[in-house]
């Protein structure tokens, strides 16, 4: 049973609309627009809200959606039937309207409408009584295998033998035997070989008959004696305990300070623009041979747009995203997404079919990786000051991504910015992690000592050693945070990987106990498909492990060793089509400086040549 059926414009003007019950359901229609329609990720053509199961088709070329919404337990094998006939129909009937552009609001299309509903639910149930086929040659596995290796020789079980093991006594005597088949033609050259070898052993031991036997030593393990300049008083060197290190001086490279004032600079994706720039001092390019689109310049048609005409297209773009570090499933989305919002138009040339899906794929890209929402994180620190209370940043993230060194370069980012800051060691699994940021803190003072700020320290670290309570920790920190009047609170978590449920429910309590500002997930530049599965997870167990109505999840992504992978900057796409979220900040390097933020337009650029 559909609860509602509706026909509107892209432009939001409702042209018809069917409802079967008095329930509301503009919010589940509105969020199919919001996050499907809006957010270029229309390749799947069904989206669950709340209850409601919602299918939509699109007709591109009058920019109409076709919207079917019915309760999610349900499972109604006739509605993309449906939405395909309504289709045909509603084109059919209103043709020259829609030609025309007269967009009225009083069709009356409910005789059609039941028409078209009564037919497919009788199809549906003809279909349901139909005994069920069986599968086809063409779908089974003998079709795929080749006329050659189904044919069966003779003598196949002949070279099948097993090897025979020739015995130490025709070696030793130098006879080798002759063999008739080639299993035992490969024995006697192995025989032969072996022989071959003993002889010439035994020469060796000729020439030096009288050779004393070797004395064995005493093998016992002795202790490694490291050469370190000939003298042992360089071993103190080596030495690394934490009370020497705290009486060491760090010195402090004085060129960072000041270069990290003001907002995050835009990262700047390196790419050949001299074909752009000879066009525009009026010198013709260079003709270019290669290309993601290059072996389509031949073909030419002047239908409209469909699957059969987008597919080669298509099916080489999917590989070109796949070979830039794009998941493999956000690809095939991608496309799929392309395929459906150009399905129906009409064009000219099939040049202009690839120049029309590259130009709509570059825009779909620059729709995901614009956010959705604002993310200017010194104006909200500076309006969390103003209420008296500390900016709290919790980082997330699997093992070994680079948590803690992001941290150290947004807590300077911050400093550099007159905030102070407080982090807080809530790693207390991994062995070294408090030592690792009390380094960073000593570090991150002798760059900016209390005297350039008028005596007042503006860094702090707040540990409780290892073994203890993570959420009881940040609830301490912040706390003291709140009574030191200290700015920002930046909480470090233990790496964990996303299928382990203990470490996960761990991360869910703290995050729902401290209720952070911004819960930001630290992920690698260099995953494509691992990045999909670890944000999906992550998000998953914020959201299932946590009691609360609304939980709280990831709020924006840190994309970290940047600099490691050229070109191949698909795994921003991933990550950012996944939750939706926008990547906040982009590590590039190891210094303190070596943070970025996110240039969507560079990024497709890169992604797309």
């Amino acid at each position: 049973m559909l609860d509602l059926f509706s026909i509107f414009s892209k432009g939001g003007i409702v042209l018809w609309c069917f409802q079967s019950t008095s329930e509301i359901f503009s919010p589940s229609v509105n969020a199919l627009i919001r996050n499907v329609i809006l957010q270029e990720r229309s390749g799947n053509n069904s989206y669950n809200h709340n209850s409601l199961t919602l299918q939509y088709k699109l007709d591109n070329e009058f920019e109409l959606v076709f919207v079917v919404a019915y309760q999610k337990i349900l499972q109604l094998s006739y509605v993309d039937k449906f939405l395909n006939d309504i289709h045909l129909e509603f084109r059919d009937k209103y043709k020259n309207d829609l030609q025309s552009g007269h967009l009225a609001t009083d069709f009356n299309f409910k005789a059609s409408f039941d028409n078209v509903l009564r037919q497919c639910e009788q199809w549906a149930k003809s279909q349901a009584k139909l005994p069920k086929q069986m599968r086809t040659f063409e779908d089974s596995f003998k079709s795929k295998k080749t006329v050659a290796s189904m044919i069966e020789r003779k003598g196949d079980e002949k070279n099948k033998k097993t090897v025979k093991i020739v015995e130490n006594k025709s070696i030793a005597n130098g006879k080798v035997e002759e063999f008739d088949n080639d299993d035992d033609v490969i024995v006697a050259n192995r025989a032969k070989l072996a022989q071959k070898l003993a002889s010439k052993g035994k020469k060796d031991v000729k020439k030096s008959p009288k050779s004393p036997k070797p004395v064995v030593e005493n093998r016992t393990k002795k202790p490694r004696v490291w050469e370190l300049g000939g003298d042992s008083r360089d071993l103190p060197t080596l030495d690394f305990s934490t009370d020497k290190e705290g009486d060491a001086e760090v010195s402090a490279d004085t060129q960072l300070v000041g270069q990290m004032t003001g907002a995050i600079r835009d990262l700047e994706v390196e790419s050949d623009d001299s074909s752009s720039e000879e066009e525009e001092q009026g010198k013709p390019s260079p003709k270019k041979t290669g290309g993601m689109f290059s072996i389509f310049k031949g073909l030419v048609g002047s239908k409209a747009l469909n699957e059969e005409t987008m597919r080669p297209v298509l099916d080489k773009m999917r590989d070109h995203l796949i070979g830039k570090n794009v998941a493999a499933d956000i690809a095939n989305k991608l496309c799929d997404s392309v395929a459906t919002k150009l399905d129906g138009k009409v064009l000219g040339t099939f040049d202009s079919v690839a120049k029309t899906i590259k130009a709509t794929l570059t825009e779909s890209l620059m729709q995901i990786l614009s956010p959705k929402r604002r993310v200017d994180i010194l104006r909200d620190c500076l309006h969390a000051k103003q209420q008296g209370s500390p900016y709290v940043m919790s980082f997330c993230g699997v093992n070994g991504v680079g948590k803690s060194t992001n941290l150290a370069k947004i807590c300077f980012w911050l400093i550099e910015n007159d905030l102070s800051v407080l982090i807080a060691a809530c790693d207390t699994f991994r062995a070294g992690a408090v030592e690792q940021l009390r380094t960073h803190m000593r570090r991150l003072l002798a760059l900016h000592p209390p005297s350039a700020h008028n005596d007042r320290c503006m860094v702090h670290l707040y540990e409780k050693g290892y073994g203890k309570d993570a959420a009881g920790i940040a609830a301490e920190a912040i706390k003291y945070a709140a009574d030191a009047k200290i700015d920002v609170v930046l909480i470090d978590t233990a790496g964990r990987m996303q299928d382990n449920e203990p470490l996960m429910r761990a991360l869910a309590k703290l995050i729902k106990v401290n209720q952070p500002d911004l819960v930001l997930f630290v992920g690698e530049a260099l995953v494509g498909n691992e990045a999909v599965d670890q944000l999906v997870k992550f998000n998953q167990a914020l959201a299932d492990y946590s009691s609360s109505v609304n939980p709280h999840v990831i709020d924006g992504i840190v994309l970290t060793k940047f600099d490691t992978i050229d070109d191949k900057v698909g795994a921003a796409i991933s990550m950012t089509y996944i939750t939706g979220q926008p990547i906040v900040f982009v590590g590039t390097g190891q210094t303190y400086t070596d943070l970025k933020a996110l240039n969507a337009t560079a990024v497709v650029h890169a992604l797309m040549k």
